[in-house]
């Protein structure tokens, strides 16, 4: 069996553990693209031993190169993707909605494809969970509690801004983790007013004050503005979390999960002929194929996968 594997859109630490975890498995038949679906267009395709996978397995990033292929929505740019795709038994894909939306068109045209969740931002329409979501949750709030010491110690109020494009499962998952004094999840969320009350009264019992803002929702320091007309006199600094969240290597769990993704990857890749996604829903994990009409389906429930049932475990 040819296998070719790419890593599509951002990259999301745990990544290298599925390419290392695959590569263990297939070895030399196994190829990577570079840069995601870009690769594919380019043909720019080789052994995924030349990438060294094991060597950083444990490491955030992706040993493969990432990139965002727009390219890959023309018709010019599909058809040289899906003609090289053609070439192998499988692609596995690792990625977000774009991704899957490219694994989703190269099947419709005769290629076999699994698809893995895996972006930060945890908003893979069709999986609970994707890969490096927790690492991303856990780097936002270590930066929050590595920098509100000095915020204290100032009576500063600092505003963190955190990652997660039109989904607010980060910053949400965040506050859950860390008692901020205001979230802004959402642009309804900026009241002014009631922020700048907020600071004002944390500042006259002597402690700092800790915004969090998701991203793209207003510029920093707009807020910061519009609070200094409130309180003139308190001092403000913002702090993008930015790309420490993609480049904090993974924690144990996200690892596990990027071990079990892979694990199931490998599954139903040498037991079954199905184009399929791995996924994790409702506290499980589970395979999902599209039959002939493009609907959803759980391979689990489709009967005599008893091995697919038990990889997780072994």
């Amino acid at each position: 069996m040819k296998i070719l594997i790419l890593t599509s859109g951002g990259d999301a630490p745990g990544m290298n553990m599925i390419l290392a975890t695959l590569y263990k498995k297939f070895g030399k038949n196994l190829y990577a693209c570079r840069a995601g679906f870009k690769g594919l267009i380019n043909n720019d395709i080789v052994p995924i031993s030349e990438f060294e996978p094991m060597k950083y397995a444990k490491e955030a990033g992706s040993c493969i190169k990432c990139s965002r292929c727009p390219d890959f929505q023309t018709t010019e740019g599909f058809n040289k993707g899906l003609n090289n795709a053609k070439c192998f038994d499988a692609v596995i894909v690792l990625g977000g909605n774009g991704s899957y939306q490219g694994c989703c068109e190269l099947n419709e045209k005769g290629v076999r494809t699994v698809f893995i969740p895996a972006t930060i931002d945890n908003d893979v329409l069709i999986s609970d969970y994707s890969q490096g979501y927790h690492t991303a949750v856990k780097a936002c709030v270590s930066t929050i509690e590595n920098t509100m010491p000095t915020m204290d110690a100032f009576d500063r109020c600092c505003i963190f801004e955190v990652m997660g494009r039109n989904c607010s499962r980060i910053a949400n998952c965040v506050s859950l983790n860390y008692q901020c004094d205001y979230v802004v999840l959402k642009k309804k969320d900026l009241d002014y007013k009631k922020m700048a009350e907020i600071i004002k009264n944390k500042k006259e019992l002597g402690q700092g004050s800790c915004i969090l803002v998701k991203e793209r929702i207003v510029k920093l320091q707009t807020i910061i503005r519009n609070l200094q007309k409130y309180n003139p006199d308190i001092e403000y600094r913002s702090c993008t979390v930015g790309y420490v969240q993609r480049g904090t290597n993974p924690t144990f769990i996200d690892l596990e999960y990027a071990r079990s993704f892979a694990k199931l990857a490998i599954n139903v890749l040498t037991k079954t002929k199905y184009s399929t996604a791995i996924v994790y829903k409702k506290d499980d994990f589970d395979i999902i194929y599209r039959n002939e009409e493009g609907g959803m389906h759980s391979l689990r429930k489709k009967g005599g996968q008893e091995v697919v049932e038990s990889i997780i475990e072994n």
